[in-house]
């Protein structure tokens, strides 16, 4: 079907990359975790007595680790396609998963991690990436014992906190990949599609304050709008669907696709980019930056010139810009390891490894 093609939009991302982890085939087999954190405080000053955390692996723990973050509604498993790991994590490719230790953890609130769907439902803490990122700390340091990062990587959602792994803990890594995002307040477009996602949840019937028996009906309809509004590519629609009977036949498989969301869950995940403004601390980033965005990248238009100007306050970081085509897939392009990979090994071979800070 033609909406696989679009691999992330909205849960279609989650939904399409969510694939058996036996399938890796020019790498060595992921392998899945749990650890739980005790006493977890949320900026909102709420606590739970315990949060799981799920991840995977793949390589030797002894090996240089790499931490890679995925994007909004996926998981650690949802960086697991051809497009991506295949390109990635296979013999003498940029991450070979002989020569690194990968970390892809699930983020508080998805996946396998502890979310409003297991029992709490819209009770469970308003959880946001300040909160996120903690736990991704916690479970890096405390549960896996890793004290240093050769590179954190991060696409869309994956790509903000990198920039936040950046800000809070500066000394931990040696070098930062921020993809498909920017380090500046949620605003425009991307924010105010996302808050309709949220209120086409809130305002529902079939909602009843996070209480409901079934799905509310409106979450289905609200997560194709957003995906084919905010990711895809417009060069690509078009070759795509360049009649209106394309056009219908691609929307009604849309919404014909499996969508199993949880209504909790998904409008907590895109509410918890809210207060997302990552500027204000840049300063403070001291590992190398490799940004990479795409051209066509619907929810970081790089004609607002925001990205040029937020990189010059660092005094090492660049930008690569994905130029777009009819290959591209807006702000889904980051999803295709192809496009960037040879500037990924280039970056990692100039980025020094950094010396440890006492205690770490």
């Amino acid at each position: 079907m033609l909406v696989t093609r679009f691999f992330a939009g909205a849960a279609a991302f989650a939904l399409l990359f969510a694939a058996p982890l036996a399938m890796a085939a020019n790498y060595p087999s992921p392998k899945e975790g749990d650890w739980v954190a005790k006493d977890f405080r949320f900026h909102t000053g709420e606590t739970l007595p315990e949060i799981k955390l799920h991840y995977t692996t793949i390589g030797d723990p002894a090996n240089p680790p790499v931490l890679i973050l995925h994007g909004t509604a996926g998981s650690g498993a949802s960086m697991l396609t051809p497009a991506f790991a295949d390109e990635l994590f296979g013999p003498g490719q940029p991450l070979d998963a002989a020569k690194f230790f990968i970390i892809l953890p699930d983020a508080l609130g998805a996946g396998k991690s502890s979310k409003p769907s297991d029992g709490l439902r819209a009770r469970f803490p308003s959880y946001n990436y300040d909160d996120m990122v903690l736990a991704q700390h916690r479970l890096v340091t405390e549960g896996l014992g890793v004290k240093h990062l050769r590179l954190v990587l991060g696409n869309s959602m994956g790509g903000m906190q990198t920039w936040m792994w950046g800000e809070s803990y500066p000394d931990m890594m040696d070098a930062l990949v921020p993809m498909a995002s920017q380090p500046t307040e949620m605003s425009s477009r991307n924010w105010m599609m996302r808050r309709m996602i949220i209120d086409a949840v809130r305002n529902d019937p079939g909602w009843k304050n996070g209480d409901y028996t079934e799905q509310p009906k409106a979450l289905r309809v609200a997560n194709a709008f957003f995906g084919i509004a905010t990711s895809g590519g417009s060069m690509a629609y078009q070759a795509l669907a360049p009649t209106r009977e394309k056009a219908d036949k691609l929307l009604d498989e849309r919404l014909a696709a499996p969508f199993t969301a949880d209504a909790n869950d998904f409008m907590y995940q895109w509410n918890s980019s809210r207060d997302y403004n990552a500027s204000p601390k840049l300063d403070r980033i001291k590992a190398p930056v490799l940004a990479i965005n795409s051209a066509d990248d619907e929810r970081n238009p790089p004609e607002t010139g925001i990205m040029d100007r937020e990189l010059k306050r660092l005094p090492n970081a660049k930008l690569h810009l994905i130029p777009a085509s009819v290959d591209t897939r807006g702000h889904g392009t980051t999803g295709n390891a192809k496009f960037w990979k040879e500037q990924l090994q280039s970056f990692l071979a100039s980025s020094p490894r950094r010396p440890l800070n006492p205690g770490q």
